[in-house]
């Protein structure tokens, strides 16, 4: 069942709708019925209370036909290069830029999705060559299995950018935040993100691992410096929110980073472990402001690896801290939406944490998708033997899945 079932669901309630309009003591003309009666007749389905049930009922059905092993596949965004065993990839050439990228959907690539079925695909660069070799590309990651696979990038504007910054594509160079955020104009922030979604809306992707909510607080910080909007809490969550409804202006999904606020650090938690040594009140007056303040209208929020002795007991990154995810950004702060970890082959993690049990942690811990892994096989059979063992219930998988389903529509 794919989920385009919602698009063709709609669909088909609009040509009842019209169909319905034919029967009364009006008389219809070929003539009547107008794209622009089709249209409102569509609003009018869309705006029904009745609508969000029904998505509700194909969300259940999709999980009811899901097997665990699927279940588990969906909590998996990964690169399109770790979709190929290690007998073809070594994961240091996974990671690595330098190394050239998988551009195309082969036939090891779908025998090895039957058997390891994942949510979705993060494109970096080197899986970016052409737009005619993109758009074939993404449209058959999309297409790859039974259930539509989403496709997501780093394409924040500034210097993270994967589309914009690659010669063959004839696309707009966004600003880095800081110098948006510097114009105090809400608008340039809205720009940003409508000029990105247009654009990779139009290459398939429709989810993009931006903005950045971190606060540029700490003049030494060597990660997040000019993407962030600023140092004032206020302002950077007003650019947030007009960024992010530029990005949905065009159906491409949000994501908040990187909870709770990576500006405050002067170390990189891609090299090994960052602490931050505020207390929790002390991060709600600055960094967490403009998560708080928009986790109503983004529809991912994803986490730092960063720890925080001040705030938790556990002593674990925030990205597998059951305290900061379930208990703070979920209970506390309300966010009901997709969590998703900062990537999994970040050295925080992988100095501490083998894959699998990285994997088992984050998941526990309150997280729904878990981000490139750096073995993703081992990940993935962590999880599923946590699953199968009962370490990890049936319900808190499906709660997972059916919040990762919500997002694909």
């Amino acid at each position: 069942m794919k989920l385009n079932l919602k698009r063709n669901l709609t669909l088909s309630l609009a040509l009842t709708a019209l169909i319905l309009c034919s029967c009364t003591d009006k008389t219809v003309t070929d003539d009547t019925v107008t794209s622009s009666d089709t249209d409102e007749i569509l609003y009018q389905i869309t705006s029904e209370s009745s609508l969000p049930d029904t998505e509700n009922g194909v969300y259940e059905d999709i999980l009811m036909s899901m097997t665990v092993e699927e279940k588990v596949g969906q909590l998996f965004f990964i690169r399109p290069e770790q979709l190929i065993d290690d007998s073809y990839v070594n994961d240091e050439n996974i990671i690595g830029e330098e190394d050239e990228g998988v551009l195309y959907v082969s036939e090891r690539m779908q025998e090895m999705y039957m058997q390891y079925p994942v949510g979705g695909f993060v494109l970096f660069a080197k899986n970016i060559d052409t737009p005619s070799q993109l758009l074939e590309f993404t449209d058959d990651l999309i297409s790859i299995g039974k259930t539509d696979t989403l496709i997501a990038v780093d394409e924040e504007g500034g210097i993270v950018t994967r589309l914009a910054q690659n010669p063959a594509f004839d696309l707009p160079i966004i600003d880095a935040m800081e110098d948006i955020g510097n114009t105090r104009d809400t608008s340039n922030a809205y720009y940003a993100g409508d000029t990105i979604g247009e654009y990779l809306a139009d290459y398939g992707i429709m989810w993009d691992l931006a903005p950045v909510a971190d606060l540029n607080t700490n003049p030494d910080n060597i990660v997040i410096g000019n993407r962030s909007f600023g140092s004032d809490p206020d302002l950077a969550s007003q650019m947030v929110r007009s960024y992010i409804d530029g990005l949905h202006n065009h159906g491409v999904k949000s994501t908040l980073k990187h909870f709770p606020g990576h500006g405050d650090t002067t170390a990189d938690t891609h090299s090994g472990y960052v602490s931050v040594e505020k207390t929790w009140e002390e991060l709600k007056q600055a960094e967490i402001v403009p998560f708080e303040e928009n986790s109503d209208v983004t529809d991912a929020v994803m986490t730092a690896h960063i720890t925080l002795p001040n705030v938790t007991d556990d002593g674990l990154p925030a990205s597998l801290s059951y305290e900061l995810i379930t208990e703070k950004l979920r209970g506390e702060l309300g966010f009901d939406g997709v969590v998703i970890c900062d990537s999994l082959a970040m050295g925080a993690v992988t100095e501490e944490y083998t894959s699998s049990e990285a994997a088992v942690l984050a998941f526990e811990a309150g997280c729904d998708v878990l981000l490139t892994p750096q073995n993703f096989y081992e990940a993935y059979e962590g999880v599923l033997n946590a699953v199968q063992s009962g370490e990890i219930t049936q319900e808190r998988l499906d709660e997972s899945v059916r919040r990762i389903l919500e997002l694909k529509n």
